[in-house]
């Protein structure tokens, strides 16, 4: 590892004298601020840190003594897991009380099936449970000059959008005291062309504004998506830092915040990752309101208990969280794993595989629940939300290769085995409800057999009891309403009721949150057993950037999408109506949400029905009556960037001389190396060289050229000699 003592010494590019106040209103004219760094280099100085990578079947690397949890932590663990252990049990027990002694083998799969899916939903109420064993971190006092880069690994993202966040993030950082040791870092991995126009022209922008440093690297090779990208990040520039705040494209969190997580990590040297719990904000439709809602309401309780029982050895969620720079590069260096994907190939869900690898160094990985300052945007529709699933799902299916390697912290394997159950847990309660159904279908078309045996004296009766199974059916949804009515009363107790509407206001928009949730989670059953199919089979997700904004999808969309969730709901319903009526009780939630999903899908996908609700008081937010003054100010920022972003695309770098000095001067010297690497760059060349004018050259272009040209020097400047027409 190279030597950086006199790299971390140099001066950030933040301006020598900022403005001795810098407010976040909206309203601020930020043309007004006289920032020199859109002059300066698009990166500091490079400070290698080395990150080997990591040996799975290998002993971990060393890191700070690990001691044996609290209390508190062992005591939420024993009500945890011990209690979704007597859960199991008991639904066990009643399950075979039910079918008595002499099961058939379509009975054994049930109760296999059954005692699974009880212990799942019983598990969300004993977590919950056991937040009353969490701990409340405090913020120490005391002098804490630790040097904090925020990464933001952005690909094809909403340029605008992505640099109003960071503009609005960079005064917060500035006004909370962080100005002279906190820098901020645009990862881009995209690669279209034009959303990597505007990026770099948003970051140009972004860099005018900002008081504190702003550096962009725009990666020529995706290698590892996410994680690669983080990880170059690191090893170029890791040991210019002591820590790191990672956020998504469409998440902040704001400076009070990063300085308390900062102070806390500074406070305790084994301290690895502290993530903190983000609250999702903006949503406009009905589905991403939905969300919202929920997460805001329930979500805090949630977390409270997954932080009592994970104790030292946290999660990660990838995003909204403080690192050690040091510690990560130590211990985080992914590997790719052999084979092709879906299994094989770099690992998709990194986040939590990177928490395991930490902790099995002896860093602590924690889940701060008490930070209310973190923010996301969420899935607008549930088709957007069907996309990011297939990626999530690969990727947690993808940790079955990983859960037993050498050193792991068994807790860690528990987040790994919730990772993998969450997505498998849709083909086994389709199964369930399939094998129910063949029961109830053999009962009606078969005779039963009274004497199996030659020389029986007396009959063997079928046994079933349909009380007991009417009270486990109860005691499943109880496990499933219980904790929604927990985190409701407890919001009560708070000051986050009033600033949600109110009591009465969010009863209610908890019972339309559970109605509506209902009327999807049989399709996402379907959507979700689909995905685990295809990855099974061999089929990679790719890498597609993310939906953040959408809008209500045609009805051609919706009913090519979901016609065989109407189908297979109007063919159970039928031949149910005909060959058992009664059943129909039991499986009507479902059916009335497969064949409605048409219907629900385009109406949740709607910004006016999100709107209607917003005036109903339904699925209210804090934020949302009370909007943080940081993302008021990042949406302001957004639209004045966006007004100063190119809209002619690519055609704007030959006739306007001032964007195509800022792209300059974010672009690094033209990259040497072998002429096979080059071959786009090197056919741009010839194109443009025998373009007769601009336009004409841009037809020439392929996509993969024209990002050449976006990225190049001397192409740029061969383009703009051209011709306009």
């Amino acid at each position: 590892m190279t030597d950086v003592t006199d790299t971390r010494s140099q001066p950030a590019a933040a301006p020598a004298s900022p403005p001795e106040t810098l407010p976040l209103a909206a309203e601020e004219r930020w043309e007004a601020l006289d920032l020199p760094q859109a002059d300066g280099p698009a990166t500091p100085p490079e400070a290698p840190l080395d990150m080997p990578e990591q040996d799975f079947r290998g002993r971990p690397p060393l890191g700070p003594d690990s001691r044996w949890p609290g209390l508190g932590t062992i005591a939420a663990r024993i009500v945890a897991f011990g209690g979704a252990a007597a859960i199991a049990w008991y639904g066990w027990k009643q399950m075979v009380l039910a079918f008595g002694t002499s099961m058939t083998f379509l009975q054994s799969v049930l109760l296999v099936l059954f005692a699974i899916t009880f212990t799942w939903v019983g598990f969300f109420l004993t977590s919950m449970i056991a937040g009353v064993f969490a701990r409340r971190p405090r913020t120490p006092d005391g002098p804490n000059e630790a040097r904090i880069a925020v990464v933001m690994p952005v690909y094809n993202e909403d340029a605008a959008a992505t640099a109003g966040l960071l503009a609005a993030l960079a005064r917060d950082l500035y006004r909370v005291g962080l100005g002279q040791r906190a820098e901020i870092f645009v990862l881009s991995d995209s690669r279209d062309p034009d959303a990597v126009l505007a990026e770099m022209a948003a970051v140009s922008r972004l860099r005018d504004i900002s008081p504190v440093p702003v550096w962009y690297r725009r990666r020529r090779d995706n290698k590892g998506r996410k994680a690669g990208n983080v990880g170059e990040f690191v090893r170029r520039w890791g040991g210019r830092y002591d820590q790191m705040v990672v956020l998504d494209a469409d998440s902040v969190v704001g400076a009070a915040t990063i300085k308390a997580l900062s102070a806390r990590m500074n406070a305790d040297p084994a301290v690895g990752l502290i993530q903190t719990m983000p609250m999702l904000v903006g949503g406009q439709t009905i589905f991403a309101r939905l969300t919202q809602f929920a997460g805001r309401i329930y979500g805090p309780a949630i977390a409270r208990g997954v932080s009592a029982w994970s104790g030292d050895s946290g999660n990660f969620w990838g995003h909204n969280a403080i690192i050690r720079v040091p510690a990560f590069a130590q211990c985080c260096g992914l590997p790719e794993l052999p084979g092709k994907p879906p299994f094989g190939g770099h690992v998709l869900s990194h986040d939590f595989v990177e928490a395991a690898l930490l902790r099995r160094a002896g860093w602590k990985v924690r889940l701060d629940h008490d930070l209310r300052q973190s923010f996301e945007g969420s899935p607008p529709t549930l088709l957007d939300m069907a996309v990011r699933e297939r990626r999530w799902a690969q990727g947690n299916l993808q940790h079955a290769r990983i859960i037993f390697s050498r050193g792991f912290a068994w807790i860690s394997r528990v987040h790994f085995t919730i990772g993998i159950l969450g997505f498998l847990m849709s083909p086994i309660w389709l199964a369930m409800i399939l094998v129910g159904l063949a029961l109830s279908a053999n009962v009606l078309l078969s005779r039963p057999d009274y004497f199996p045996q030659t020389y029986q004296l007396f009959p063997t009766w079928p046994t079933f009891d349909p009380v007991r199974m009417l009270w486990l059916f109860i005691a499943a949804m109880s496990f499933l309403l219980v904790p929604k009515f927990i985190a409701i009363f407890r919001a009560w107790l708070r000051p986050l009721a009033r600033n949600s509407g109110g009591s009465v206001r969010l009863l209610g928009s908890g019972l339309f949150e559970m109605v509506l949730s209902a009327l999807i989670a049989p399709v996402q059953m379907l959507i979700q057993t689909r995905q685990i199919f295809e990855i099974l089979r061999g089929r990679d997700s790719g890498w597609e950037a993310q939906v953040r904004a959408g809008q209500m999808p045609p009805w051609h969309v919706v009913l090519r999408r979901h016609a065989i969730h109407v189908v297979a709901g109007v063919g159970t319903l039928v031949v149910l109506a005909i060959l058992s009526p009664w059943q129909l009780v039991w499986l009507s939630p479902i059916l009335a949400g497969l064949i409605l999903s048409p219907l629900t899908s385009r109406w949740s996908a709607s910004p006016v029905f999100g709107r209607w609700a917003r005036r109903q008081g339904l699925l209210v937010t804090p934020e949302e009556r009370e909007p943080p003054e940081l993302l008021t100010a990042a949406n302001a920022l957004d639209f004045r960037i966006a007004a100063r972003l190119p809209t002619r695309g690519i055609a704007a770098l030959g006739d306007d001389p001032a964007l195509r000095a800022r792209m300059l001067a974010l672009l690094p010297e033209a990259p040497r190396g072998p002429a096979a690497e080059r071959l786009d760059a090197i056919a741009a060349e010839a194109k443009i060289g025998h373009a007769a004018s601009q336009a004409q050259a841009l037809r020439f272009l392929s996509p993969a050229e024209t990002l050449a040209l976006v990225e190049n020097r001397a192409l740029i400047e061969a383009f703009a000699s051209l011709p306009a027409e």
